[in-house]
């Protein structure tokens, strides 16, 4: 990579990605779009531009004006959101995605854009989930993750783009708030917990899911591009992993740190039944084999720097 293009810059990944690959490949060489600006670090600390993703044209405009050699595709609507809205969902999570694949395969660009455990399915096993096995999810996120898949496979095959992905999990980050995701539950725990000491969880006790510490996700993204590509059988779909718990276990583990908190139970059917079919926990070996991944957060690690990352947020805030 050495000119990016962004989308979706101001989301849970881009917000983090894009400011971390500034200072590796310098602030210059990373374009952030998204649908709207704000004043946050991402729109001001290097080339910011409005871009709505389902315009083909302005896409291939966007990419073609700043010369860039790779697009990394984050604009979507995520899981819970896209279940309220599923042909938005559709129009944004696929349209989106076919115009960035038409940009890379126009301009010879690589192009990163993630899948999910989403992809999954209820008869997919739900322990140790293989990286090849069957999907059939039965959520329109899910549809629209498999799809993706088999979209980026087609691009590298027919047309030789250098399409790459992974499958990532829940992504936990004290960075940016949570943004409509069945997972978000494991974000929100951390902001209530300081804030009010007390969080109402709308996923039922023993519901495992696997998650990740934003910081491995970020990592993740930057060394798939960077791997050899000759290296790579799974090159859309990933399955990435760092940790698996339910509610009851992270709840325990912040209780060490804050003894008051309390936990008490709203469940949401929609976002339960979302989180019941997808697995409890998924294989990494591939990634790990093809290219290296390594995790370097477990959930106490995780739960020792959310905590304090955020008691310094808010004292940032009130200051």
């Amino acid at each position: 990579m050495k000119k990016v293009l962004v989308t979706g810059a101001l989301g849970q990944i881009g917000s983090e990605l894009t400011l971390k690959m500034r200072e590796i490949y310098g602030a210059d060489n990373i374009i952030a779009t998204d649908i709207r600006k704000t004043d946050s670090d991402v729109a001001l600390s290097g080339p910011f531009e409005i871009l709505d993703v389902t315009d083909e044209k302005a896409m291939f405009n966007m990419a073609k004006k700043h010369e860039v050699d790779t697009i990394i595709h984050l604009a979507a609507l995520l899981s819970a959101t896209a279940e309220k809205k599923p042909l938005l969902a559709w129009h944004l999570n696929m349209g989106g995605l076919v115009n960035a694949l038409e940009s890379a395969r126009e301009l010879d660009c690589q192009l990163f854009t993630p899948s999910s455990i989403g992809a999954f399915g209820p008869t997919t096993p739900k322990d140790w989930t293989p990286q090849d096995i069957i999907q059939r999810p039965n959520t329109m996120y899910g549809v629209n993750k498999v799809s993706g898949e088999l979209l980026c496979d087609y691009y590298h095959h027919k047309f030789g783009v250098d399409t790459r992905g992974l499958r990532f999990p829940g992504l936990i980050s004290y960075v940016t708030p949570p943004g409509g995701g069945t997972t978000d539950y494991a974000v929100e725990i951390y902001y209530e917990a300081i804030k009010n000491k007390r969080y109402t969880s709308y996923i039922d006790k023993g519901t495992y899911m696997d998650m990740m510490y934003m910081p491995d996700a970020i990592a993740a993204i930057i060394n798939l591009m960077e791997a050899d590509a000759s290296k790579l059988k799974h090159r859309n779909s990933f399955n990435v992993s760092a940790m698996s718990f339910d509610p009851e276990q992270i709840a325990a583990e912040i209780k060490r740190h804050i003894p008051e908190f309390v936990m008490n139970y709203e469940v949401d059917p929609v976002r339960q039944s979302i989180a019941d079919s997808w697995p409890n926990t998924i294989d990494s070996t591939c990634a790990k084999e093809e290219w290296g991944f390594k995790a370097e957060y477990d959930l106490e690690k995780m739960t020792n720097d959310m905590l304090l990352k955020l008691r310094l947020k808010s004292l940032l805030v009130t200051a």
